[in-house]
């Protein structure tokens, strides 16, 4: 068995979304890249990536980063990432970035996340960003060399390996759409079975009815799914627990808790 099909096994294998993720963080090591940084968001508009709460990442950067990348604006500036969000199913190297440094094409706050990656060592890389279907979502990869690769050696690693690197990330990332969603707003079984029916078109009364329950109990339990999911109406929350993964699954993946690696 190749590597490659090896790796697509582990993928394509894996029962939770943090079983992929380290599984996918080993596999891009065997390539070189040390570092990885995953983000997804399913509710961006023309002024916001969406609530926080609701984005998906995933990472393997140096303790602390995540924390000051998105509580210090950085995130929002990030040249990488604004190329992503108007680049669905295109790749790039981070050659780009010091083509535009040299040309004095980089804006003060753009330099400033740039001399902020460079403290944690986040220097050389390259960027996948995944086609998507809405145009409300937007997701991409960064695979960054470890602090003493150089932007040339990563781009000689892409060169040759550009092929399987793009179908790997590209399977972690559908595989990872398929897998409920790990995250700061876990629903209770409770809640996951009224909102399922929900979802099934059931009033109140018949969910009353099918879990022998009473009609305010039932109404108790969506209204702390709709907190819970951060929405205002049912309808919003069965979307939202659909678009990750929550809806029809039992209760050990409905009780797992965030774990960032």
């Amino acid at each position: 068995m190749t590597d490659l099909v090896a790796h697509l096994a582990a993928l394509t294998g894996a029962e939770t979304d943090q079983l992929l993720w380290q599984g996918h963080c080993a596999a891009m090591r065997s390539y070189g890249f040390d570092h990885l940084l995953y983000g997804c968001t399913r509710y961006r508009n023309r002024a916001s990536l969406g609530d926080p709460l609701d984005w998906t990442v995933l990472t393997t950067y140096p303790d602390g980063f995540m924390r000051d990348y998105v509580g210090l604006g950085h995130i929002h500036h990030a040249p990488m990432i604004h190329w992503a969000l108007n680049h669905p199913g295109e790749h790039i190297s981070w050659q780009t970035i010091r083509d535009r440094v040299a040309r004095d094409a980089m804006s003060p706050r753009e330099m400033e996340v740039l001399a902020f990656n460079q403290r944690f060592g986040i220097t050389a890389g390259v960027t996948i960003s995944f086609h998507t279907t809405s145009d409300r979502t937007a997701a991409a990869i960064a695979l960054v060399g470890g602090p003493d690769r150089t932007q040339a050696e990563v781009d000689a690693i892409w060169n040759v390996h550009q092929t399987e690197l793009l179908i790997l990330n590209n399977v972690m990332h559908l595989k990872l759409m398929t897998l409920p969603q790990s995250g700061c707003r876990p629903l209770t079984q409770r809640q996951l079975e009224v909102l399922q029916w929900a979802g099934d078109g059931k009033t109140t009364q018949d969910i009353a009815t099918l879990l022998g329950l009473t009609v305010a109990t039932v109404e108790k339990h969506l209204r702390l799914a709709r907190s819970a999911l951060g929405v205002e109406t049912t309808a919003q929350a069965v979307l939202k627990a659909a678009f990750t993964n929550q809806m029809f699954v039992g209760t050990a993946e409905a009780d797992v808790k965030v774990r960032k690696t």
